[in-house]
Order: C-alpha cells, then structure tokens, then sequence
C-alpha cells in the first residue's frame, strides 16, 4: 500500500493569509448550513458529520462551525443553494474542474465563463475533462513518532479504505467515496486528527506547463478561489513548490 502522491497537486495551494482563512470558513460556513438543512445532529446526517470533520481539518472554530449549522434553520430555510460542477480547460490543455455552491445559477454560470475566458482557457461541456479525474475519499493524516507506518496501515485497513500512501510527514488515506464516511468515523473514534478529510477528484495524469504558462493558470486559480459560489478547484496541473504546501 504505497504510491506516488498526487495530494500536493488536488486541490490549490492552501491559504497563507488570515483574509484567505476567512474566506475558506466563510465557504465552508455555507456547506456546512447547506448539509444541515437535511438535519442538524451529525450522528443521524453523515453528509453533515463529514463536513464538519472537512471544517474542523481546516482548523475551523467550533463556534462557527455551530453557528453555520444554526444557519440552515434560519436565514437559510428559503435560500436553495445547488452544487454545480463546471468543466473546461485551462491555459496549455489544462484541464480543470469547478464545483460551486449557488443560489443564482445564471450568475455563477457566467463568472465561471468569465474567469476560464480570461485567463487563456474555455469552459467545456459536461463530461468534456472530468474523465481524467476519479473520485475517491482523502484523508490526511500527520505522521508522528506515536503513530507509525504499520499502525496507521493495520487501522485504515480496518477500517474499510483502498490504500495508504506513506510521505515524509503524512499519510494519504484513499477511500471509496461511499465509504468515506465509515472510514473517516473509524479513524475519529481512534483520536485520530486530520490535516483534511474530503472526496476530491484526483487527475489519473498530471501535466507540465512553462514558466509564463504557470503565472497564468495560477492567476486562474486564485480567481477562483476568490469566487464565493466556487467550493472547490480541481486540476491535474505539476505546481511548483511553493504551492504545493497543503
């Protein structure tokens, strides 16, 4: 159970700035409102419980994560919000994944279309990249002196996951996504901590761009990342290091 990991490259580069955090919460805040609206205990909505683990891995307080679950009975009982995942292709073939969060489809549709035109790419159809993509549950784990290689494997095994890919300072759990919620739950009743727990879109093949190529996908991505329906960014671009910092 060992492999390459592909984790530095899944998702973008994680937030260095106190207003960057802020805004990760705030996006945050809103699934976890959107999850509670189909129940408020995590003992009886699992959707929600692994939000709130996706949350608490992003060191979200625990008084906004109660706040944001509070929400979906309030200010969130007449607001829709729906996921959309949109598709299209970045600078030098890029292909890259956006899902959203929306109450104005027509609104978030448009920015997306705007962002990809922008920075050298176009949004494609449904279908058109996410074949280079597979779906699995991520769990991260910090490697320690107390938690070593074989306990970490003998628990993820028992607990139901795929795979385990041992780094200098992590483990990389690989779930099925339908079992990710028993696996995450196994691992948490052990006192296991994760530094990110999520079903991500992880690229089968990963590619390379030029320097000038890179300046501008990553100005893509943060375009992105500024956009308040955007969720979550995928792609199955080689960053450099300095973004590869989860």
């Amino acid at each position: 159970m060992s492999g390459h990991s592909k984790w530095a490259n899944i998702k973008n580069k994680k937030a260095k700035t106190d207003a960057a955090k802020g805004k990760i919460f705030t996006k945050l805040g809103r699934e976890l409102a959107v999850a509670a609206k189909a129940g408020a205990d995590p003992a009886t909505n699992s959707k929600l419980a692994d939000v709130i683990a996706k949350a608490k891995a992003a060191n979200m307080p625990n008084d906004n994560i109660t706040r944001s679950i509070k929400k979906a009975a309030g200010e969130l009982g007449n607001v829709n919000y729906e996921v959309k995942i949109y598709e299209g292709y970045g600078i030098g073939g890029s292909a890259v994944i956006i899902k959203t969060l929306t109450d104005n489809v027509n609104r978030t549709v448009g920015e997306v279309r705007h962002i990809f035109d922008k920075y050298a790419g176009n949004m494609g159809t449904s279908g058109s990249v996410s074949y280079m993509f597979e779906n699995k549950g991520v769990i991260i784990v910090e490697r320690t002196l107390d938690l070593d290689e074989d306990a970490m494997m003998e628990m993820a095994l028992e607990a139901g996951a795929d795979d385990v890919i041992v780094e200098d300072d992590i483990y990389e759990i690989r779930t099925q996504p339908g079992d990710f919620s028993a696996v995450r739950k196994y691992l948490e009743e052990k006192n296991i901590a994760f530094e990110e727990a999520d079903i991500l879109m992880i690229p089968n093949d990963k590619i390379d761009l030029n320097a000038d190529q890179l300046v501008t996908f990553g100005k893509m991505l943060d375009a992105f990342e500024d956009n308040d329906d955007v969720q979550d960014v995928y792609h199955n671009v080689n960053l450099p290091d300095e973004e590869e910092e989860i």
